[in-house]
């Protein structure tokens, strides 16, 4: 299947770029770049609003993906400068800055979608990014930046080449809600990918003013595809 959009550059300009923009919107905010509370205060510039900006020139080794074991996953997970759950949260990591921006991480051996059984309680199926920012509001190009500081080029490297399956709302959803003025019905935007190496899924849902504070981006494994676009499409 023909790739259709491509929205991000390469790894160094996408860098370089970003790090030219964090020091000239510091600078013009009158933020010493050596403090620590100056860092704090231009954090939300990096994708992850609670991350430090150096993380994403550092970037991260994707060592524990889908089709791992949950304890491989989760030793991953506690030792990632990005995630660093708190003692006892396992698999899922919650962070939050203000009551307005909050950041969840979980992994999953259940399949994306809907609730099924597992096939083994013992490997991971799904991991999934979600973000609630009042704030910035939350973009697909946000998302991706997300995948990349958390997973590394590599794994955003698959995605950015996927194919994609299946978007929506489709032109039938916006148009049939633009004549019965029904916005809530194409509120939710999103993209399903199939890449060499694993199958992905964003989808942001916009308020009736357009704008999108809520979103997620799940990576989960390509047997579980036909599943997820069903449900998708059946919704």
């Amino acid at each position: 299947m023909k790739k259709v959009i491509k929205r991000v550059s390469s790894d160094s300009g996408m860098a370089a770029g970003n790090l030219a923009d964090f020091e000239t919107r510091c600078s013009k905010s009158k933020v010493n770049l050596s403090r620590k509370k100056g860092l704090l205060s231009c954090a939300w510039w990096s994708p992850l609003f609670l991350v430090p900006f150096s993380f994403l020139l550092l970037g991260s080794t994707a060592n524990a993906l889908p089709g791992e074991t949950t304890d491989t996953v989760e030793a991953w997970i506690n030792a990632h400068p990005t995630l660093r759950p708190g003692i006892g949260d396992g698999l899922l990591v919650q962070k939050t800055s203000t009551p307005a921006q909050r950041f969840t991480f979980q992994a999953t051996v259940l399949p994306p979608g809907r609730v099924t059984l597992p096939r083994d309680r013992g490997t991971i199926r799904t991991e999934r990014l979600t973000f609630y920012d009042m704030v910035n509001g939350v973009t697909p190009e946000r998302l991706e930046e997300s995948l990349r500081t958390i997973y590394g080029s590599a794994i955003y490297q698959d995605f950015d080449r996927a194919s994609i399956v299946y978007y929506y709302p489709t032109p039938d959803i916006a148009e049939l809600a633009r004549r019965q003025n029904r916005p809530l019905l194409a509120a939710r935007q999103g993209e399903l990918r199939l890449g060499e190496r694993f199958a992905y899924w964003w989808e942001i849902t916009k308020t009736e003013e357009g704008k999108a504070f809520n979103g997620q981006l799940t990576v989960f494994l390509k047997e579980d595809l036909d599943k997820l676009e069903t449900e998708l499409r059946d919704r």
